[in-house]
């Protein structure tokens, strides 16, 4: 009798315990924000932002203006620098994401590299922007930037107005970013017609490490040497190459002899620029840039569809994009240009010009 009681209790037991699972199971929990990837009502949206490396002084200008423009409309950032090291970066990324950022915002070193980090992301319910460099190869949720085809024509046309003809030196940025890519793209756009024609020669073609003047230095000295200083242009892909290849040209007594291209308009190439040193720079307005992006960063916290101008390929779907448009600049520009933006100062841009050739008024 009491065998028959005790199988009786024990097969209750089950049928409850059974039961309690299932409940359990029907039971529909509510995600979290930062398994959904969207901020809760009432709550502090956090963006993570990754940056390839604040030792470049255009970086420095872009982390300003997007985190004050992310807390104008109400967001916290976290920023991570990783100095150019990939892994640095990957390693920076898991971290953001562990941390439960609503939005992950990416400047890659390498855009290649980084596409395993948009996968995390997405598992833990959060998108990703790409900043001004893409992300490849990946399922990145958008990107910004500036037309980069377009910085490589401006760079370009610039030298070939003063140099139609003659022995040309192309140096390009860090060849594990995508846009340092695009930038040859658009440079060869306007160089290859003629190089086809026999007008001009190229002497020399390298690509500068992670953007470093101390690279662009070594490899100017390198191309001075191999072509006897026969050099007519050099079309360097952004500032701090541009910096690196001049200190080279000044060593043989050539600055403000060869045509040089510029990017970012650091104060440093501005400054070179005024003082007939440099030829031109190409103007990215930051401050739209940065601005835009904390915008879009914000709307994707919250879910939203951000707006764009089309899309961009990269090597895997097509990117919603905006691409803003580029300047370029010169010495006969930089007032109603980059000083008018006040990116850079007038005293500060001309601090090395005498005062009477400074610009009136």
């Amino acid at each position: 009798m009491f065998k028959k009681k005790s199988v009786k209790m024990l097969a209750m037991v089950s049928v409850l315990i059974v039961s309690l699972f299932m409940m359990a199971g029907c039971t529909k929990q509510e995600p979290t924000a930062a398994k959904e990837g969207t901020a809760q009502k009432g709550k502090t949206i956090k963006i993570g932002l990754s940056m390839d490396d604040l030792r470049l002084e255009r970086w420095q200008h872009d982390r300003d203006l997007f985190v004050g423009k992310a807390k104008e409309l109400g967001a916290e950032v976290v920023v991570q620098s990783a100095n150019g090291d990939d892994q640095t970066q990957f390693s920076q990324c898991e971290n953001l994401i562990a941390q439960g950022v609503n939005v992950l915002v990416v400047i890659p070193h390498n855009g290649e590299a980084m596409a395993p980090i948009i996968e995390q992301a997405h598992k833990a319910g959060i998108k990703v922007l790409s900043y001004d460099r893409l992300i490849t190869k990946s399922d990145v949720d958008y990107y910004i930037s500036f037309d980069n085809i377009k910085v490589g024509e401006m760079q370009a046309e610039s030298i070939v107005k003063l140099a139609p003809k003659g022995n040309y030196f192309l140096m390009g940025g860090s060849p594990t970013d995508n846009n340092a890519k695009m930038f040859r793209s658009g440079q060869m756009k306007v160089l290859k017609p003629l190089i086809d024609k026999g007008d001009i020669k190229v002497i020399g073609d390298q690509w500068a490490k992670d953007w470093l003047p101390e690279e662009a230095l070594k490899i100017m000295e390198n191309g001075l040497t191999a072509n006897n200083n026969k050099i007519d242009a050099v079309v360097t892909s952004n500032d701090s190459t541009a910096g690196g290849a001049i200190q080279a040209l000044t060593a043989q007594g050539m600055a403000g002899k060869v045509p040089i291209s510029g990017q970012d308009a650091e104060l440093a190439a501005c400054q070179r620029i005024v003082e007939g040193l440099q030829t031109m720079t190409v103007y990215k307005p930051i401050k739209l840039l940065a601005t835009a992006a904390a915008d879009v960063a914000v709307k994707l916290a919250k879910g939203e569809t951000p707006k764009s101008d089309g899309v961009v390929n990269n090597g895997k779907i097509d990117v919603p994009s905006v691409l803003l448009t580029p300047v370029a600049v010169d010495a006969k520009n930089m007032v109603e240009t980059v000083i008018k933006d006040g990116f850079n100062k007038l005293e500060e841009v001309y601090k090395n010009v005498p005062k009477d050739k400074w610009p009136k008024g």
